[in-house]
């Protein structure tokens, strides 16, 4: 699911369910990371990283441990840039060589409504009447959801070429169908303090495509090389 919304550039692995990734084995730096984890969050930990891994594979890229630095964010081999996302039963994993891209993030939702407690801090306000147009034109897809994956999608392409934070209302996302009956479209995200620099250039707008499919919610926003 989350390969269609990425370029050719991209590798993307993903899992559903119990396929066996699941108890695929880790090396023990990454062990050692969940030690104390429940036997569900060491479960999605493993199957994320096995994804991480057979994506390095494709890529010609031996298959190594992947970490985490302070922040949580994954930390990839030098000439990669990448993602991973997992979400009840699914998760993902995209790769691509830092050469290709500038920076990617992905993300997964169940496709349920988002609690109230979290609309209500989450959104702008132009963010809120956009939701509130596309639910009354289609009242069966969870608009709201799709916006807060959004928003992670871009704070995790964000985070790399930073080193910051980015709070949700420091990007306007708009979501964008496409026409059809499939469940799918584009986002375009404005962001509302000052961008990154890549390659000497000042981005102000990510940008990037979503879907619902599954009963998934998925995301993907990519940073290419002006």
């Amino acid at each position: 699911m989350i390969e269609e919304l990425l370029p050719d550039s991209v590798v993307a692995v993903e899992a559903h369910g119990d396929d066996g990734l699941r108890d695929a084995p880790l090396y023990p730096e990454e062990a050692a990371l969940v030690t104390r984890a429940v036997a569900k969050r060491r479960r999605e930990f493993s199957a994320v990283r096995a994804c991480a891994r057979l994506a390095m594979e494709k890529l010609g890229v031996p298959a190594q441990p992947v970490l985490t630095g302070e922040s949580g964010a994954p930390r990839w081999p030098d000439g990669l840039v990448g993602s991973m996302t997992h979400s009840d039963d699914y998760c993902a994993a995209a790769l691509a060589r830092a050469t290709d891209l500038a920076s990617l993030g992905i993300d997964a939702e169940p496709h349920e409504p988002l609690p109230q407690e979290v609309v209500s801090y989450v959104f702008l306000p132009a963010e809120s009447d956009r939701l509130r147009r596309l639910a009354r034109d289609q009242p069966d897809v969870h608009w709201d959801r799709i916006l807060f994956s959004a928003k992670e999608s871009v704070y995790k392409a964000w985070f790399p070429l930073t080193g910051q934070w980015l709070e949700f209302s420091e990007a306007d996302i708009e979501i964008v169908p496409e026409p059809g009956p499939a469940h799918r479209g584009r986002l375009h995200a404005e962001l509302l303090v000052p961008g990154p620099w890549v390659d000497g250039r000042r981005v102000g707008r990510f940008e990037g495509r979503w879907s619902v499919r599954r009963g998934v919610v998925t995301t993907a926003v990519v940073v290419p090389h002006p």
